[in-house]
């Protein structure tokens, strides 16, 4: 059988009549056709290799041989519902556990991040017998519609904000309302959470969890400070409320230094639930939540089964423990610290010879490089980042921007990105930024002169 039926015109086509039209596409107006894909590295059609900075899922690397080995060796075997007694379900749990704080030691597996905030919803709900939810400004949590629900990043283009979300303001201290040259930013932004609990009990209602992205994406690449989230913590526990980490964007060793980002906050801080999903698997349809014992007792005693078809599957274990043993084998945390460093120091050289590079912020391979027109008055360069990334695309280097002005580039490469890539990628970030400046500095002086010939033209 031939590995394509259809020439690219043909296939999007297809997809314009069979596909729904709010399934949108990368790069909409000149779609890219992948046919497959490699470590860091995705090809199209004609065999054109793109060096992939977007994909986060593919956490591993593409197609990673050991996670294709260990799916289908035991899809070969047996692939069957979480209802049967199996090793591979309890070994994964095991081996998960042994990367998170001894409390988070109950595991839900599902079938992605959605289903894992979706459950964590629900665990929260039951177990305080409350209903309200805080999050964080620009937050998204999901696609479900519990989760577009506390999706300030989805709602707010839907429908209007339900009376039990609370939305409380970001941590940003580039462009929020504390920022890097406030005394303490943690403190400032967990007041506001504070704010907003007091608001909820003025009527008379009650919190049942705090949701947060432990470094939010969507929003930015956001980084909070140090601290942030112990302070919400407190706030949060002593309002009746659970403290949930959605670590689906972030988890799994991308930060570097720890395996999952809520340690950067430090080892006084444990969330009451993580919800784990995208690089769980590599591509593969996993998701999971952990919770401590008491909480998930609490779920159990309504006495309603709780049981997912397809999420904890032999095969669906198969390939998380395969991921897991990649990471550790391969040093993909070790990598993605040096690498991660050795990208923000190219960034930031960047950031002195062209002042549109307004803040560089990351940690590990999770970076964001925020666009500007102007520094200080820290206005959002829309276009310009819109432009560079259609740039890239024409270098066959595959990267996105992000944030409330989608002017922020966002750097979340597979894991197996290496400093050979990233200097190629920074490099061709400066050409562009070079040309994009020239240009600029060409329109300034036609309009200056413009404006010259006009006043000249004037009569006295």
């Amino acid at each position: 059988m031939a590995t394509e039926l259809y020439d690219k015109k043909e296939t999007l086509t297809l997809r314009k009549k069979y596909i729904a039209s709010s399934c949108r596409l990368f790069f909409p107006d000149d779609p890219i056709k992948i046919v497959r894909a490699q470590g860091q590295y995705m090809f199209d059609e004609k065999g054109r290799k793109y060096l992939d900075c977007i994909n986060n899922v593919a956490h591993v690397g593409h197609c990673h041989p050991d996670v294709v080995k260990a799916g289908y060796m035991q899809m070969e075997k047996l692939n069957t519902n979480s209802r049967f007694l199996h090793d591979n379900i309890v070994h994964y749990a095991k081996k998960l556990s042994e990367t998170l704080p001894q409390e988070l030691s109950v595991f839900y597996f599902v079938n992605s991040g959605s289903e894992a905030n979706d459950l964590a919803l629900r665990l929260a709900q039951q177990y305080t017998q409350h209903e309200d939810i805080v999050v964080l400004d620009n937050a998204y949590h999901g696609h479900l519609n519990s989760l577009i629900d506390i999706s300030p990043y989805k709602f707010r283009s839907l429908r209007p904000q339900k009376d039990w979300v609370h939305v409380a303001p970001i941590p940003d201290t580039y462009r929020g309302m504390f920022r890097e040259d406030h005394p303490d930013p943690a403190l400032a932004y967990a007041n506001e959470v504070k704010t907003v609990i007091d608001e909820v009990k003025k009527k008379n209602r009650k919190i049942a969890a705090f949701f947060a992205e432990s470094l939010p994406s969507v929003a930015g690449q956001i980084i909070p400070p140090t601290g942030y989230f112990q302070k919400v913590a407190e706030h949060i526990h002593k309002a009746g409320g659970l403290f949930v980490a959605d670590e689906i964007q972030v988890g799994f060793g991308r930060v570097g230094k720890h395996f999952w980002a809520f340690q950067l906050q430090g080892d006084d801080f444990l969330p009451d639930i993580v919800t784990m999903g995208k690089p769980i698997g590599n591509g593969h349809p996993l998701g999971c939540v952990v919770t401590t014992k008491e909480i998930a007792s609490a779920f159990a005693a309504t006495g309603v089964e709780h049981f997912n078809t397809f999420g904890g599957s032999p095969v669906s274990c198969a390939i998380g423990l395969a991921v897991l043993e990649v990471i550790e084998k391969e040093d993909l945390c070790g990598s993605a610290t040096q690498v991660g460093t050795y990208l923000m120091n190219l960034l930031n050289e960047l950031k002195v010879k062209h002042p549109i590079i307004g803040d560089v912020r990351g940690v590990g391979l999770f970076i964001g490089a925020e666009l500007v027109k102007d520094r200080q008055k820290r206005t959002p360069a829309t276009e310009e980042a819109q432009y560079l990334i259609a740039r890239l695309k024409k270098e066959f280097i595959l990267l996105s921007n992000d944030g409330p002005d989608r002017n922020v580039l966002k750097f979340k490469p597979p894991m197996c990105f290496t400093m050979e890539d990233a200097q190629y990628l920074v490099g061709k970030i400066d050409i562009i930024l070079t040309d994009l400046k020239v240009a600029n500095t060409c329109k300034s002086e036609v309009n200056q002169k413009t404006e010259f010939m006009d006043a000249a033209m004037k009569p006295t």
